[in-house]
């Protein structure tokens, strides 16, 4: 197999895995807040060309749109877009909606004043194309800002605690979380950006009153999550191990009334 059917193949096992599941209940119940802190971060101003990477129901775009910037929505998955779309609609906001992946953006060089992206382009499969696929589409003086989970962080702690479950991937590419180190993703951008910030925070989640209600929702609504428990689909005692450890996972980060703290990266760039 060639290395580019490899890659088309991969791409469309990722945009299925995000399409499975429930992942804009997520972007409503769970992770909305931290659309307006990347979009705080990263000063989206009115009147500003902002590039949303790995935008999924559009969290970040839509927050940069109320803001009177002029926003394209990208993302692998058309599903999560339409979802998107149709919620921006129906609030009366102008935004364009685009089928991109993040690996190869259809938009010209320098094509925007802010590309930004809120736990989406984390999950491309090769950071480095991905990185300078960011770099490529943001003006000199513009400013890139990235929100990523991080690797110490719950959802690090979960992808950890679900690789060994996990079929191995492909040759080159990386755990997500990795883009939750100002190291890792400092080594990407290289010399190209100057870093302005990067710093930690921490999402509070408080919806899950026990463990196993979040290691069920998660089964349930969370692309990677349901993407592993299929792969694990004739094996009853590696599913039942695999739900163990979630839900122990879980219960040693939930405070005694089942909140949870969720830790994130936030680091703004400014092209050189």
């Amino acid at each position: 197999m060639s290395q580019e059917t490899a890659d088309t193949e991969l791409k469309a096992r990722h945009r299925a895995m995000w399409a499975s599941g429930d992942y804009p209940r997520i972007a409503q119940e769970l992770v909305a807040p931290l659309a307006p802190v990347l979009v705080e971060a990263t000063g989206i101003a009115a009147g500003q060309r902002v590039l949303d990477v790995g935008a999924g129901t559009g969290n970040a775009a839509v927050q940069a749109a109320r803001r009177g910037a002029d926003v394209v929505a990208s993302d692998l998955t058309p599903e999560l877009l339409a979802v998107g779309e149709q919620a921006a609609r129906a609030e009366d906001l102008r935004l364009s909606w685009r089928v991109a992946d993040a690996e190869a953006l259809p938009f010209a060089d320098g094509e925007f004043d802010a590309v930004i992206s809120s736990i989406g382009v984390m999950f491309a499969p090769h950071h480095q194309t991905a990185a300078d696929e960011l770099v490529r589409v943001c003006r000199p003086g513009g400013t890139i800002g990235i929100l990523s989970w991080t690797p110490a962080g719950f959802v690090g702690e979960m992808f950890a605690t679900m690789k060994p479950y996990a079929p191995t991937p492909p040759a080159g590419v990386l755990p997500p979380p990795m883009w939750g180190s100002p190291d890792h993703v400092a080594d990407l951008f290289g010399d190209r950006v100057e870093i302005l910030e990067a710093r930690t925070g921490v999402l509070p989640v408080t919806v899950f009153a026990t463990a196993e209600s979040f290691r069920d929702y998660f089964k349930q609504c969370y692309g990677p999550t349901i993407g592993v428990y299929r792969a694990l689909a004739d094996d009853p005692d590696r599913v039942a191990a695999l739900d163990h450890d979630l839900a122990e996972l879980a219960r040693a980060h939930q405070e005694p009334d089942g909140s949870m703290g969720w830790e994130y990266l936030v680091l703004t760039a400014r092209r050189t």
